[in-house]
């Protein structure tokens, strides 16, 4: 054996990234099970380990044994005579640990060591998973792909674990090649079909984004600015409306940066994801106006429930009001929470809207 074998552990342990106190563990339920293997007469856990850097192998190996006049099973027993070689204040009856050596364990012993280890070795390791992912879940992580499954599945390195990227959670225009880098947002843990903890990790989910921003912009991560809502369509385009704590601080402006550095540096993660950024308004139809932008909206229509809104644009806004195919009314609604119908000026005039209760003119400039 090259090195002793408590240098062993210490090199498996930075390799693997385990305690050495977990991996001692392990190599003790080993060592007890491979006991067991070759000296079927053991009926109790006869194993136990003591560190000691002074013996040839570092650890020095003790089995359990009682001290007996007569010896009839020699597996669990040793003579009163030899433990008081030991001990000279032994009695009979008495428990105590007896040095053994590794090869007392014999092949077959051996054998059940390493498998015992082995695995003992994999459920420390999904130990660690578990426990060091489980309190990051909406955390992002910075991933790199390792390979993509047949069935589309992307799996990434995000340190401690691979964690897999579902075909729902990936991001349009992404492309998924072998050591690209990318944030992800750890979704979820769950028990895989093999056993153990299984990392799930998003790039379409609008946590995603939210957390970008709160690295990228200090106001965020200190509470001045607050991401009140957002929607996302991942790798296409986005709404963001933010709010602010201070009347000094313009939210807008500290999300956009200087002259677009942060946003651009959110963007950057994103791939040509368009981002938009909007002031939030307690008012929902100032709200929706503004979440309309860049058309131009003439008036915005509660229904009588509050969750609805007819809006009326100018006949040359409907079209971007709506966006390609409808993607900015979409995104306007997820965003505010609330039907919106879009209506030229001309088609209100013509077909009114007499279930309005209220109407509220935000101006060409809303």
């Amino acid at each position: 054996m090259n090195g002793s074998l408590l240098d062993l552990l210490h090199q498996l342990a930075r390799e693997k990234d385990i305690p050495v106190e977990k991996l001692l563990e392990q190599l003790q339920k080993a060592l007890a099970a491979g006991y067991r293997k070759t000296h079927l007469g053991a009926a109790q856990e006869p194993i136990t380990l003591e560190v000691d850097p002074t013996s040839p192998n570092g650890v020095r190996i003790y089995a359990t044994k009682i001290a007996i006049e007569r010896v009839t099973d020699p597996e669990i027993q040793i003579s009163l005579e030899e433990a008081r070689e030991i001990d000279p204040e032994t009695e009979a009856g008495d428990v105590m640990d007896v040095e053994v050596t590794l090869e007392d364990l014999g092949r077959v012993g051996a054998q059940t060591v390493k498998q015992v280890l082995v695995q003992g070795i994999r459920d420390v390791e999904k130990e660690i998973v578990r426990a060091e992912y489980q309190d990051r879940v909406g955390e992002t992580a910075p991933g790199i792909v390792q390979r993509t499954e047949r069935n589309g599945v992307v799996m990434v390195n995000i340190g401690k674990a691979e964690a897999i990227l579902p075909r729902s959670e990936q991001m349009r225009g992404d492309e998924y090649r072998f050591g690209d880098r990318m944030e992800v947002l750890i979704l979820k843990i769950e028990e895989s079909s093999k056993g153990g903890p299984q990392v799930v990790v998003s790039r379409s989910h609008p946590d995603l984004l939210r957390r970008l921003f709160e690295r990228e912009v200090p106001e965020i991560h200190e509470g001045v600015v607050e991401i009140v809502s957002l929607a996302r369509e991942a790798g296409v385009r986005s709404k963001v409306a933010v709010a602010t704590r201070d009347a000094n601080v313009d939210p807008v402006g500290a999300c956009v940066g200087h002259r677009g550095s942060r946003v651009q540096a959110v963007t950057n993660e994103l791939g040509t994801e368009k981002i938009d950024i909007i002031r939030y308004h307690a008012d929902p139809r100032l709200h929706i106006a503004e979440a309309l932008s860049p058309a131009k909206i003439a008036r915005v229509i509660l229904s009588a429930d509050g969750q609805a809104a007819t809006v009326v644009v100018p006949d040359d806004q409907q079209s971007l009001a709506i966006g390609r195919a409808g993607q900015n009314v979409r995104l306007a609604a997820k965003l505010t929470g609330l039907k919106i119908d879009i209506r030229s000026e001309t088609q209100f005039a013509l077909e009114g809207d007499p279930n309005a209760p209220k109407v509220a003119d935000t101006g060409s400039g809303a």
